[in-house]
């Protein structure tokens, strides 16, 4: 999987312009708020997701701007392809030239793997930071689960207006009922779909972390269903999955109608981690806590590239400046095949990163202006490690 442009008019702060990386190393550079990760933002909105840090559509196009447009040409699959995003409320996307029903329909074209500071702390949030990563890294694997992630909360919202409406009155228990068996069928596929896929990032996760911990501690995941009494270790299939949805929810009318809204179901499970046996959320370090998450984003990583055959483009958002230097030499030794697109104030902070095998570019941004350093050779080597400028 390879970037070969990224067109951008319109979009965030940035000035329009064009991105033409390298295959190996694209360094991002300037002070905080230019537009660094604006950049990184694009290219991920081409895997078909929403914004990686948390934006709506409407909030894409620049101040004072009606709309956004972007346009990637990248390498995917053997052969050259093109696809465009126009942003106004909503996205439209096009693919080699022809109009897609949803911008999710990019799923599993261009493929991406994103490192952002908010990953780091993936282990010391709520169940739900951990419920969107399972959710967005299989939809890259299957992008067909994002129709039914979309019918499990429409499902949702319904019945948890209907419950909200306080005592049912007549016909609204065969109505809820309805609703049950609406929510358990879209809920029994994304259940054991989260399972398998935590199985699968399980064993690879395992292992990293026993890379980045020198193999002095033990890293494991499991799936745990809200409101369920089953072990954590139980694998069903998608009938038996609905089939204990829907009993579930039944068993939870009473309660539900008491709480106004629909109180266990996959909107409210949660991926375990732990190291050593013990609630890493609870009681792991900082260290351990950052470790963790990028033992499960290089897991991603690992399956993605497994399932497509291809090695999925590396952003890098700023998150070197948070990792000491074994750990970013461990990181970067994991990826040193891809091509990878890296953020950060100083561009000294990756001189590490040329190792006179990989070819490197670095960009200035300035107020959302992107300017190509043309150092010797291009490389990011050209540039000091003092104050980030060119020397």
């Amino acid at each position: 999987m390879i970037v070969r442009e990224l067109r951008f008019e319109g979009f965030r702060n940035l000035q329009s312009g064009t991105l033409t990386p390298v295959t190996g190393v694209n360094v991002l550079y300037g002070d905080n708020a230019q537009g660094k990760t604006n950049l990184l933002e694009a290219l991920w909105l081409f895997t078909g997701g929403k914004s990686f840090r948390g934006s709506r559509d409407s909030e894409l196009p620049g101040f004072g701007k009606e709309k956004a447009h972007l346009i990637l040409t990248f390498e995917a699959a053997g052969r050259v392809q093109e696809a465009e995003l126009t942003i106004v409320r909503r996205r439209q996307a096009v693919l080699n030239g022809v109009v897609q029903p949803s911008p999710s329909r990019l799923a599993g074209q261009f493929c991406a793997v994103v490192f952002s500071p908010a990953d780091l702390s993936l282990v010391r949030e709520g169940p739900d930071a951990r419920r969107r990563f399972l959710d967005a890294a299989y939809c890259q694997l299957r992008p067909g689960y994002i129709a039914t992630l979309s019918e499990y909360h429409r499902a949702l919202a319904q019945r948890n207006a209907l419950l909200k409406n306080g005592p049912l009155g007549l016909g609204a228990e065969e109505l809820l009922d309805v609703w049950d068996q609406k929510l358990a069928r879209a809920g029994g596929y994304i259940l054991a779909a989260r399972r398998r896929y935590t199985d699968r990032l399980a064993a690879a996760a395992g292992a990293l972390y026993q890379g980045l911990s020198g193999g002095k501690e033990i890293l494991s995941l499991s799936y745990r269903r809200a409101g369920e009494e089953c072990g954590e270790t139980d694998s069903r299939s998608v009938r038996e999955e609905t089939e204990a949805l829907y009993r579930l929810l039944c068993s939870r009318r009473a309660a539900d109608q008491a709480a106004g809204f629909t109180t266990a179901g996959p909107h409210r499970d949660d991926l375990i981690i732990e190291i050593n046996q013990l609630p890493a959320r609870a009681f792991g370090s900082q260290g351990q806590q950052r470790s963790a998450a990028l033992a499960l984003k290089l897991a991603e990583a690992a399956l993605l590239e497994e399932a497509t055959g291809e090695k999925p483009v590396a952003l890098l958002d700023d998150v070197m400046s948070e990792l000491d230097a074994a750990r970013q030499d461990y990181i970067l030794n994991r990826i040193e095949d891809w091509q990878v697109f890296i953020t950060c104030c100083e561009p000294g902070t990756v001189l590490r990163l040329d190792r006179g095998n990989r070819n490197s570019r670095a960009w200035s941004i300035r107020a959302g202006t992107l300017t190509e350093e043309k150092g010797e050779n291009g490389s990011v080597s050209a540039f000091g490690t003092g104050s980030g400028g060119p020397v």
